[in-house]
């Protein structure tokens, strides 16, 4: 019995491990036969995912059932549980059920706790965009499942290019491994053939530390066109401020030792305290201080349910003259 529930909203990551298993499960000769896919809006979708569950394989491998979007781990009638109770435990070796889900499961829900008790689950959310070492690792480990080797800082600018785009990033890293062929790939090679076609938070952050408000503006408005919440790009620019300030005091009062700078200001790697102290090398430590009371005003403004893209603009103006000054 192999059952496996995948959620969140990263639907491309999902839909590459949902294909991993289903091609570790299929006899590609048997495939076709052996594999159903059953959408949410199918009719009675769950009773017949069960039902093609029990069913044995025709030739080799085993049978994969795949209920798409299915809404049992956020709603489920007393019917369809007790069909869940009833079927499940006897589902035979020969069978793979996996449901996949863009919501979060209702861990309150009896269905929800059965799955916990049987299945496998895997959680597959974007990576918040403020948080730089997940972004990273991100990018190690998808380069890695592509058997492509990439520098530490080739890796960071990577991440740093694309965000949390997984699409994106492996496009871009199937690029880079046809550009280098078997070689390691460097900072050059991702600064020559990436493109930034879009704008990430991080890249805003690092625009109003420079004080440059018209490119700013620009990068605030390529954000919005991409339907970026303005609420998520606050907290990038909070979360990343404040590792800028961390940074700057701990500097401030002639810390040397990375390993204790990057624990103050909560950085995975203590690597990358060499690189956040060039970015901080030319601001003074009264100029990070000043940002907090404006960023935590433009939090609680788009909170308060204002004009979001009027009121992230204002603050930006603001932050971006803090810095300039």
């Amino acid at each position: 019995m192999a059952i496996y529930v995948y959620w969140g909203e990263d639907e491309f990551a999902c839909d590459r491990a949902v294909e991993r298993l289903r091609d570790r499960s299929l006899d590609p000769a048997w495939g076709s036969f052996n594999f159903d896919k059953i959408p949410a809006d199918t009719p009675d979708a769950t009773i017949e995912g069960l039902n093609q569950a029990m069913t044995p394989p025709f030739g080799g491998g085993q049978r994969f059932v795949w209920l798409e979007n299915t809404p049992i781990l956020q709603q489920c009638s007393q019917d369809i549980q007790k069909n869940l109770e009833r079927t499940l435990p006897q589902l035979p070796d020969t069978s793979v059920l996996l449901l996949t889900t863009r919501k979060k499961p209702d861990q309150r829900l009896k269905s929800t706790k059965l799955f916990k008790k049987l299945a496998e689950f895997q959680e597959f959310s974007p990576i918040p965009p403020w948080k730089t070492e997940l972004l990273i690792r991100r990018v190690r480990e998808v380069a890695r499942s592509l058997d492509i080797s990439m520098s530490p800082a080739a890796a960071e600018r990577l991440a740093e290019t694309v965000g949390n785009n997984t699409r994106q990033l492996v496009t871009e890293l199937e690029k880079l491994n046809l550009f280098v062929g078997n070689q390691q790939v460097g900072v050059q090679a991702v600064e020559e053939l990436v493109t930034t076609t879009t704008q990430t938070s991080l890249q805003l952050a690092k625009t109003v530390l420079q004080g440059d408000t018209a490119t700013a503006l620009g990068l605030v408005d390529d954000l919005i066109a991409r339907n970026e919440v303005p609420i998520v790009i606050s907290a990038t620019l909070i979360g990343q401020f404040r590792t800028w300030l961390w940074v700057k005091l701990m500097l401030e009062l002639r810390e040397r030792d990375e390993k204790a700078i990057a624990q103050a200001a909560e950085v995975g790697n203590p690597k990358r305290i060499y690189f956040l102290r060039q970015e901080v090398s030319r601001i003074s430590l009264g100029q990070l201080q000043q940002t907090l009371p404006i960023l935590l005003g433009l939090e609680a403004q788009l909170k308060s349910g204002g004009d979001a893209i009027a009121t992230l603009q204002m603050k930006v103006i603001e932050l971006c003259s803090v810095c300039r000054s």
